[in-house]
């Protein structure tokens, strides 16, 4: 059945405003045909009037051909027909009220142009008028995946003639043949309604309650039974499958119903505190939390230049000239004093190839854990099979791996383990210096000697040998580059010279 035909058979009408092109119209016209509609030189009574929206005589038409008398006469767009070829049926005028086009606004949320231009299509292909600014429109079309939209709706939700809908409103509409604007559901203000009974306490919710009262607060001098957080903890386990029973009360119900019966249920809390006797803060109890990390403490450093009656007072100097005191060893300037441990702590490596994990503690209960080395990348090339290790053998090689750091430089005595290299210093008590590490001279002062360049010296060194002056051995070197053929020359030129025989002596008389 042809698409511009009705139920029985007839074509349905059009009329094309005059003044659209003549290309146009003769286009329109053509699909028209073909589709089974007809074209009318004058305004039916039943059928579609395709206009130019936006153009004066658009808006004449209107004004002389629309009338409530006449509900099954449309004004739309001339690209409605097109429309209508594309969908492969006739699109229902549903977007009108009250025999006028339902006026909407296309709200700035939606900011994709194109999504803008062919929801103003559709909208008009069915009916409507999208051109309506926010206030006057009946539906406010917006993005609801914006704030905008929340915005929208609360500020219109008083309104009974206008409604905030989402753009794809628009398209449900039109698929199912009908204007369904998004329902308004009962939303509970609170309260229990007239003539609602409240839901009555059991002596299994009185049981339950003591239960989680006994396992969080198990004795009351500790305080904590009326306060809001306690109920509201359980509360949040509803979604306990062992806490379902909370469900029945609001937490404030719980925390009234212990409020108004604390004598007698304290005396059921007692009697499972007594069954079960848990210890006071064990974990798990309201009100105790994890201890916090505690910081270590700064300790003011104590000046090098210690006096023999200050190592007497601290302990007595050993043969290396280590006090040994029960202060920490004292380290390079600038370092806190650390506690000395009898085994050294654990320390945690990045993960690498080849270097073996984490290991157990002083206190540790587990084993110590073997880090097994990846496959061989060369499959002739045989690798030992990991020999187990103690946690002791493993500290020590972790601290090997550590060696490749500049800082370990500053070592620390553990327990009764040999000394550091840095702390056999002996103490400076007589202002004796020459146990102080020399100076490295910086980077910029190598390869000069006594404030002096190499070459330069050598320069000096070539003149002074050959008794020559420095300009002129500095000259010859400048022009040759080679310090040992510099040396050569004046070492030939002064034996030359020494070889002449004195012109100016006075004859023999």
């Amino acid at each position: 059945m042809p698409i511009f035909q009705d139920a029985n058979g007839m074509a349905i009408k059009f009329f094309i405003q005059k003044d659209i092109p003549e290309e146009i119209q003769a286009e329109v016209c053509e699909t028209i045909s073909a589709l089974g509609g007809r074209v009318e030189p004058k305004v039916p009574r039943v059928g579609f009037i395709l206009v130019q929206p936006g153009t004066a005589e658009e808006e004449r038409l209107r004004l002389c051909w629309s009338a409530p008398d006449r509900p099954e006469r449309y004004f739309v767009p001339y690209t409605y027909v097109e429309a209508c070829k594309v969908s492969g049926m006739l699109l229902k005028q549903i977007f009108v009220h009250e025999g006028q086009p339902i006026r909407m606004h296309i709200d700035s949320s939606i900011a994709n142009v194109n999504v803008r231009a062919t929801l103003s299509a559709r909208i008009m292909h069915s009916g409507g008028d999208p051109t309506a600014s926010a206030q006057s429109a009946r539906v406010i079309l917006a993005d609801p995946n914006t704030e905008i939209f929340q915005h929208l709706v609360k500020t219109y939700q008083g309104e009974p003639d206008k409604y905030v809908e989402s753009y794809l409103w628009v398209k449900k509409c039109i698929e199912k043949g009908q204007v369904i604007y998004t329902p308004v559901v009962y939303k509970n203000p609170g309260g229990r309604r007239p003539g609602e009974e409240r839901t009555q306490f059991t002596e299994e919710d009185e049981q339950h309650l003591c239960n989680w009262i006994a396992a969080k607060i198990p004795y009351k001098e500790t305080g904590g039974r009326t306060g809001n957080r306690l109920y509201q903890q359980l509360c949040e386990m509803a979604s306990d499958p062992e806490y379902a029973w909370v469900t029945r009360h609001t937490w404030q119900s719980w925390r009234e119903r212990y409020k108004k019966n604390a004598t007698r249920l304290d005396v059921k809390i007692a009697e499972i505190v007594e069954e079960k006797k848990p210890a006071l803060g064990e974990k798990g109890q309201y009100g105790y939390v994890r201890k916090p990390e505690e910081k270590p403490k700064r300790v003011r450093k104590k000046a090098r230049n210690n006096t023999a009656a200050n190592a007497n007072e601290n302990g007595v100097p050993n043969g290396s000239g280590i006090v040994d005191a029960p202060h920490p060893v004292p380290g390079p300037p600038g370092m806190h004093a650390m506690e000395t441990y009898s085994v050294p702590m654990p320390v945690p490596l990045p993960p690498m190839t080849g270097v073996m994990g984490p290991v157990g503690g002083p206190s540790d209960g587990f084993n110590p854990v073997v880090y097994q080395p990846p496959a061989p990348v060369f499959q002739h090339m045989s690798v030992p099979p990991p020999v187990p290790m103690d946690a002791e053998t493993a500290r020590r090689n972790a601290r090997e791996e550590e060696m490749e750091d500049d800082e370990v430089e500053w070592q620390i005595r553990e327990g009764n383990g040999p000394t550091p290299g840095w702390a056999k210093r002996k103490l400076e008590e007589d202002g004796d210096e020459s146990h102080k590490r020399q100076r490295i001279s910086p980077p910029d002062q190598q390869g000069l000697s006594n404030g002096m360049h190499v070459i330069d010296q050598a320069v000096h060194d070539i003149a002074k040998e050959f008794r020559f002056l420095v300009e002129e051995v500095q000259e010859y070197y400048d022009k040759c580059g080679d310090p040992e053929r510099t040396r050569n020359r004046f070492k030939k030129v002064r034996e030359v010279i020494n070889a002449l025989k004195d012109e100016d002596e006075p004859a023999a008389a």
